[in-house]
């Protein structure tokens, strides 16, 4: 394999000599295949009773665009050669349908995320002005707004379809691929501000993990956090943002380690592996943190702010926990976190 840089787009093309087109094609449907899986489970074991959010509607559509395209493989896999609409259909159109799918995912990063932590930091503090039919309206809208736009982008521009058009003819057994750098300088971002909020605490963090403790609430074993609370406001943030690295990395630490991984290794991933439901929903997380961080002082206290992430807990970051259940071994003045 080798990977050619593309002058015209941020990112590389990777070129696989194959023997047979159907190798490739083979290949293509079975990471499909598992792509499907994996955003179908993780959509389908994800709560459910949290409040709308455009990064929600965005994964649905991620998934719904992933499992198109596997239906799409799959069938001209089945007939192999056939015409619809007046359109001949190959093998070669498997290579293609990917192709612009991962140009299209490499280059949506960026808007998505701006979008998305826009959306939080408008909304995250307080109930969404908008009524809840026409917020939805709303992000549907955006949502295909965006695709729109990420498919036009590419379809238009000049270089990558004479490059398409190019490798159709004079290359038919050459399927490249699209390594989009704005995911490689998401990542690396969010290592950097993880490990700056690291240095900036670690005395707080380390202060909390020595006293974790297991108990049981509502059934169920939780991590208890303990520590003394300062009525100063700089030590109050600093306490703030420890509780958000542990709640954001008691839920996360596998993907950050595995980003630390990729990036260490100089992994080249696919885009249209790399954008995936799991990986959004890790972004997600991140970027409520960062809004909480932001907006913290203009959080309301309320059941449905609380709401927000599928897979992580704020509650506790912001409210001591106090429940006669379990033993009152700490002195008073203490803030308890659970995550």
């Amino acid at each position: 394999m080798a990977a050619v840089p593309c002058e015209n787009c941020s990112g590389w093309y990777h070129y696989t000599q194959v023997n047979q087109p159907l190798e490739i094609s083979c290949m293509l449907l079975l990471i499909m295949l598992g792509k499907v899986f994996l955003d179908l489970f993780i959509l389908q074991v994800k709560q459910k009773n949290v409040k709308v959010s455009f990064m929600g509607y965005f994964c649905v559509s991620l998934a719904l665009l992933d499992f198109t395209l596997l239906m799409s493989i799959a069938f001209i896999l089945y007939f192999e050669d056939f015409a619809l609409w007046g359109v001949r259909f190959t093998e070669y159109h498997i290579c293609l349908f990917t192709q612009v799918i991962s140009l299209t995912y490499g280059i949506l990063h960026y808007p998505v995320y701006l979008v998305a932590v826009l959306d939080y930091y408008v909304t995250i503090a307080r109930t969404s002005l908008f009524p809840k039919r026409g917020q939805r309206l709303f992000y549907v809208f955006v949502v295909v707004f965006i695709w729109i736009s990420g498919f036009s982008c590419i379809l238009k521009v000049p270089a990558i379809s004479e490059e398409l058009e190019r490798q159709k003819r004079f290359s038919p057994y050459q399927c490249p691929f699209y390594v989009s750098v704005q995911s490689y300088s998401v990542s690396f971002a969010m290592l950097l501000l993880i490990g700056m909020a690291l240095v900036a605490c670690w005395k707080e963090v380390l202060m909390m993990l020595l006293s974790v403790r297991i108990v049981s609430f509502a059934s169920q074993p939780v991590l208890m956090f303990s520590y003394a609370s300062e009525n100063n406001g700089t030590c109050c943030r600093r306490q703030l943002l420890t509780r958000l690295l542990i709640c954001f990395l008691g839920t996360w630490a596998p993907f950050v380690l595995l980003q630390i991984i990729i990036l260490s290794l100089g992994a080249q991933i696919p885009a249209y592996m790399e954008m995936n439901v799991p990986w959004l929903y890790f972004i997600n997380s991140f970027l409520i943190a960062v809004a909480y961080w932001f907006r913290c002082h203009d959080v309301e206290l309320t059941e449905e702010i609380w709401s927000t992430d599928p897979f992580v807990s704020w509650k506790f970051c912001f409210t001591p926990f106090n429940n006669e259940n379990t033993e009152p071994a700490e002195k008073p003045g203490t803030v308890i976190v659970i995550c």
